[in-house]
């Protein structure tokens, strides 16, 4: 799609390249994308010791969905500026990790694909098979790589780019008491959605009343939000979803909790004030005009923070006893009750 550069790779090694003294920045992987290769980097901010809760922050998944990576590149950006001044942020990286995988599939981006390089779809991309009935081809298939969804062929090793994602989330997150993963995408519905597991099962997840706690915890902060929170199930079920591989894996460790949430921007709403984005393939999932994209770049802002903020201060929301399990029912009710 890009003749000459990838404007997105180069925003992101010019922080990688920036030289900030807190910034930490490391090649996961190469991609070849037929005419030339990319790197992947992870990038970290905050305190490097292993008690402190951790934020990652992921984008790029899928390559047309450019608005996540964008989304993520202005909040480094922002952060980086503030370290510079803000007391109040310097204090607070002092006890919080911060984690960026901001483009995932640069090879995708490039050629302006859903898929990787390969043609595999890595949201559908984990060993992890769907408990029940998943929509045909949206849920996944192994069909071929000339279909839209292709997870890769059985028995096959995951991707070189979903191994590097799941490789640092196990060393950076699921290492620590308490971690928030949050993976932007776009491109479903006329709302912005914050959705967490499970995508293979329309089972409650384990940490139910966590993720209602920091429901509340939000809604408490910033009351006019216009964000739907709810299990992905709730819409529809897929086969591969990584961050359901990386849950059932941090179930295991039942002395921590990781907590994966998804940033569904609903690009619809986008289509809907411009319908001649109905042209473009990157118009069904990134805003166009300029001050709608900068509008875009701060809405989220404001929730990006807050998952650095909750994390860092999770030990004075985290339900614990009675509490907990009156978070339980009330999640249950929200969420579940009449889910057939």
């Amino acid at each position: 799609m890009y003749k000459d550069e990838l404007p997105e790779m180069l925003a992101l090694e010019s922080i990688v390249n920036s030289n900030h003294p807190q910034l930490d920045a490391q090649k996961l992987c190469s991609v070849d994308a037929s005419d030339r290769c990319f790197p992947v980097y992870a990038v970290t901010l905050g305190c490097k010791r292993r008690n402190v809760p951790a934020v990652g922050f992921f984008g790029g998944v899928h390559g047309l969905e450019r608005i996540g990576t964008q989304v993520l590149l202005a909040f480094m950006k922002s952060l980086l500026a503030r370290l510079r001044w803000d007391r109040t942020l310097q204090a607070q990286l002092a006890s919080v990790r911060l984690l960026f995988m901001p483009i995932v599939n640069p090879a995708g981006m490039w050629h302006g694909t859903r898929c990787n390089a390969r043609g595999v779809d890595l949201m559908r991309n984990a060993p992890v098979d769907a408990t029940e009935k998943v929509p045909l081809l949206l849920g996944g298939q192994r069909f071929s790589a000339r279909l839209p969804w292709f997870r890769g062929f059985a028995g096959q090793p995951m991707e070189v780019e979903s191994e590097a994602l799941c490789r640092i989330v196990t060393e950076e997150l699921l290492s620590r008491r308490f971690s928030i993963a949050l993976d932007c995408h776009s491109g479903f519905g006329l709302c912005d959605r914050i959705w967490f597991p499970f995508a293979h099962s329309s089972a409650p997840i384990r940490h139910l009343p966590e993720v209602f706690a920091l429901q509340d915890l939000f809604n408490q902060a910033y009351p006019n939000h216009n964000y739907v929170f709810e299990p992905q199930s709730r819409q529809y079920l897929t086969h591969g979803d990584l961050w359901d591989y990386l849950y059932l894996q941090a179930m295991e460790r039942e002395d921590k909790v990781f907590l994966p949430l998804t940033l569904e921007m609903g690009s619809w709403r986008w289509v809907k004030k411009n319908p001649l984005q109905l042209l473009s393939r990157i118009g069904l999932f990134n805003p166009l005009p300029v001050h709608r994209l900068r509008r875009v770049l701060r809405r989220h802002l404001v929730w990006l923070d807050f998952l650095a903020l909750a994390a860092g201060a999770y030990r004075q929301w985290l339900p614990q006893g009675r509490l907990r399990e009156e978070q339980q029912a009330r999640a249950f009710e929200h969420w579940y009750k009449g889910a057939a």
